[in-house]
């Protein structure tokens, strides 16, 4: 947890929900295969990324995230989509809720070999789409995924909220 959040848990407490912007990296090998991470907080594997911190861009986040917890050198791509929801609401073994909102980044990696930082991250795969249906992902993470293996614009979530309609006229 970056000092930023450890300040603001100590402001409103470990139960209340935060909402924190942040960010994960899509790294991809020569057979298309993608990068995920064994989480040490929730065991679940994930794409690479952390909370952006303030004043940081995502960009920025991003390269710093994967440096940090992997010690790979990235160059970004392409922009793969911004994402959030119920699914991105994670709820940690000390009490603490948060909710993710979350831009999400492909990128190429320098040959370099990947490690896990063994605090944030204890294992290191690349996985093609249907290997990955195999291991115990976070709720978000298939739909990212798809994401991920989609050509074209950025993706987003469709609302699903809308302007509710006027009643009594005017």
């Amino acid at each position: 947890m970056g000092e930023y959040l450890r300040r603001l848990r100590e402001l409103v407490g470990g139960r209340e929900l935060l909402q924190c912007p942040s960010v994960s990296i899509a790294v991809r090998d020569d057979d298309q295969r993608v990068l995920l991470a064994r989480h040490s907080a929730t065991a679940s594997w994930v794409l690479p990324g952390g909370a952006v911190e303030p004043g940081e861009t995502p960009a920025d986040a991003a390269l710093r995230e994967m440096w940090e917890e992997t010690g790979l050198r990235i160059s970004i791509t392409r922009l793969v989509g911004v994402f959030g929801g119920a699914e991105f609401v994670v709820n940690y073994s000390n009490g603490h809720r948060t909710s993710y909102v979350m831009v999400v980044f492909e990128a190429s990696a320098e040959h370099a070999t990947a490690t896990p930082d063994g605090t944030e991250l204890l294992e290191l795969r690349f996985v093609s789409e249907e290997e990955a249906r195999s291991l115990p992902v976070a709720p978000w993470v298939p739909e990212v995924l798809r994401a991920v293996h989609r050509e074209g614009s950025p993706w987003f979530r469709a609302p699903g909220w809308s302007v509710p309609s006027r009643q009594g006229g005017a």
